[in-house]
């Protein structure tokens, strides 16, 4: 039978594989017009690689599934023409995971979520040249019953952010809580805040970086903005100031999508690469040269804090059983928050001579 499928919110290359992202998988089905009435799950699961039917309930459970912009259940019998939406998280690889030991600064726990401050460091999950010691290894050992789908990869995740970036994470303990946090995911419904040190002083107060995102044809580890409004992934980041330092700007940014290196890639196509952020060239002084011994400052500051000045410190999302919205903050680790108490005395000293 005829009909038409796409997915999205996806990337299969090993040397991204554990970078920031949205893990889901959206399918668009039109159903073909000679198709007679069958039940749903049963439709889906014959259409959809690797989901098994009791995947697609539980995605039914949590709205996860519209027909023709509205959601059914896991009874309703497909009519010929039918649009279907489905958004299910991203299936796992084939890598097996081994349970180790491993301390989580744990914030919050309960039967269906986990939401946890990760440091900077930590690879989310195994990936290229990472097969052991990353969260999922760690998670794995604190529990034994996430939705492992079939034991493998990455148990519970539906989003990912980078070994260098710190901050708060969510994670799903059962396959619904699984289904119901990736539909947030895809709807935008998520409410994510990072604090950013970025290079020179950001000239508005407050704006909004709306692009498309594709791989950088000149080093692949990196995204880079695309003019081509037909190619890559659509991305918006939302920004304001939270203090100047004249030669660095401390903002805050509000993810709208989740796309790999989204505020990394978005801050530089704005002129103010993160500040150590050596993949996206704020690894050097950008500005400020000219500053009374700024070179053996920034030099100190680069020591005390190499990796990416970026932290994850509010997440606010639906609770899948109670449907109470939930909201965490985290303050910044001691290398983030250092730098920029160093950034505040040097500016400070500088305005007043």
């Amino acid at each position: 039978m005829a009909y038409f499928l796409y997915f999205c919110g996806m990337y299969q290359d090993a040397d991204l594989i554990n970078e920031e992202q949205d893990l889901y998988e959206h399918f668009s089905i039109t159903v073909d017009p000679g198709q007679t009435a069958e039940r749903i799950d049963s439709f889906l699961t014959r259409r959809i690689q690797n989901a098994t039917r009791t995947k697609i309930q539980k995605a039914a459970l949590a709205e996860s599934i519209l027909v023709n912009n509205k959601a059914v259940k896991s009874s309703y019998k497909i009519k010929p023409n039918d649009h279907i939406s489905i958004v299910l998280p991203e299936p796992p690889r084939d890598t097996e995971i081994k349970p180790e030991p491993m301390d989580l600064n744990i914030v919050y726990e309960d039967q269906e979520v986990l939401v946890l401050n990760k440091p900077a460091g930590l690879v989310v999950h195994p990936g290229f040249n990472n097969y052991t010691g990353t969260l999922v290894h760690g998670l794995s050992y604190h529990f034994q019953n996430l939705p492992n789908q079939n034991g493998i990869d990455r148990p519970g995740l539906v989003h990912r952010i980078d070994k260098d970036t710190s901050g708060l994470m969510v994670i799903a303990k059962n396959e619904f809580a699984l289904s119901f946090l990736a539909k947030q995911f895809f709807d935008h419904s998520i409410d994510r805040k990072y604090m950013a040190i970025v290079w020179g002083d950001v000239k508005e107060e407050e704006g909004t970086i709306s692009t498309n995102l594709v791989r950088d044809p000149k080093d692949r580890r990196r995204s880079v903005v695309t003019q081509d409004e037909d190619e890559g992934k659509h991305a918006i980041t939302h920004y304001k100031v939270l203090k100047r330092f004249y030669f660095a700007t401390l903002v805050e940014c509000t993810l709208e999508t989740g796309r790999t290196h989204q505020i990394r890639a978005h801050l530089r196509y704005l002129g103010h690469p993160l500040f150590s952020d050596d993949l996206y060239g704020g690894s050097v002084i950008l500005k400020g040269s000219s500053l009374p011994k700024f070179k053996y400052f920034i030099e100190n500051c680069l020591q005390q804090m190499p990796r990416q000045a970026l932290h994850a410190f509010s997440l606010g999302f639906d609770h899948p059983v109670s449907k109470k919205r939930l909201y965490f903050e985290q303050m910044p680790p001691n290398d983030f928050s250092q730098t920029v108490e160093k950034f505040s005395a040097y500016s400070s000293q500088i305005q007043n001579h």
